[in-house]
């Protein structure tokens, strides 16, 4: 079972900015498999690093704030964007539009920030179609028995919706091949490990 971790969530500290284009890094997971507190980790690691905040045409839930959870926008102008090209990523989830913005990466590696990615495998394979120098990593339960522990240990989930991410689970998992790197999150400060050690590579 993963253990937790609990780091200050910093999503956009900006030190000394190096004299290059900067890193993409896309983190994709199953739900369950530890991506949030992976990510907390490395952000937390790495002052300097981005987080990419994504845009939604949905309203604002109880707590969430725009530009901190997400970006809010109209869904015309959304569609506007569209069919100017300006998403890195997107996709329509029921009457609700998700998306990337490829202005707002495009001027943060132009500037010679890392950014780090958190998306799901179907917008991975959209950005690399823009990027194709992104370091892509899949993050990965032990086994779907494990993960099927974590959600229920959850207590937020019907049996039915754990039933529905156990089966998304399959589908994402069997698309691990596509990335160049894979962490199977077994004891969480081992993959920690990993994924700082991986993000280090990459930035030296």
């Amino acid at each position: 079972m993963s253990q937790e971790y609990s780091p200050k969530n910093k999503t956009c500290a900006a030190t000394q900015v190096p004299d290059r284009t900067g890193l993409l890094f896309v983190l994709s997971a199953p739900s369950g498999a530890g991506k949030s507190t992976l990510c907390r980790a490395v952000l937390d690691h790495f002052p300097d690093m981005k987080y990419s905040i994504s845009y939604t045409t949905r309203q604002p839930r109880q707590g969430e704030r725009d530009g901190v959870h997400y970006y809010f926008i109209a869904k015309d102008r959304f569609e506007q964007r569209i069919a100017q090209g300006r998403w890195a990523e997107w996709a329509q989830v029921h009457d609700n539009f998700y998306g990337t913005s490829a202005d707002l990466l495009d001027a943060d590696l132009n500037a010679g920030f890392n950014i780090l990615l958190d998306i799901d495998v179907q917008g991975m394979r959209q950005i690399l179609q823009r990027y194709p120098e992104a370091v892509t990593i899949f993050v990965m339960p032990p086994s779907l028995e494990v993960l099927r522990n974590r959600l229920e240990s959850r207590g937020t989930d019907s049996p039915e919706v754990i039933a529905v991410r156990l089966k998304n689970a399959q589908k994402e998992m069997a698309e691990k091949e596509r990335y160049r790197h894979i962490i199977i999150n077994d004891q969480l400060a081992d993959a920690i490990a990993q994924l700082i050690g991986i993000v280090e590579k990459y930035r030296s």
